[in-house]
């Protein structure tokens, strides 16, 4: 078992899921039931991930956990495209989050690759 807590990579996605309810905060309400719950889901997603599978017993299901929040931020990744082409956000906070994203991506995978190594 890890401690979670101290991963650089989930402290990280607790930021990012973060910036994501404030940024939504300010979304159209029509979108509630869309974009808004979809975005706040992934992003939440991504770090309950890392800590789940730092709670596993193996290396192999932890990598798995990983791979699901690696999925999650290409997901949020498409969101953050759309939101930008609907209007929803500037360009600006649509490069600021890009970059947020890989940064974390390549953290995981990055992470993985020691993890099965």
């Amino acid at each position: 078992m890890r401690k979670f807590k101290e991963l650089h990579i989930w402290k990280r996605s607790v930021e990012l899921a973060s910036t994501i309810y404030s940024i939504t905060q300010n979304y159209p309400d029509t979108e509630r039931y869309g974009l808004i719950s979809q975005m706040r889901r992934c992003s939440i997603s991504i770090s309950s991930n890392i800590a789940e599978g730092a709670a596993r017993t193996s290396k192999k299901e932890f990598k798995h956990f990983l791979d699901i929040s690696y999925g999650s931020l290409y997901e949020l990744h498409t969101q953050v495209i759309i939101s930008s082409k609907l209007g929803f956000i500037e360009l600006d906070v649509q490069a600021m989050l890009e970059t947020e994203i890989e940064e974390i991506q390549k953290m995981l995978y990055s992470y993985a690759q020691k993890l099965i190594n």
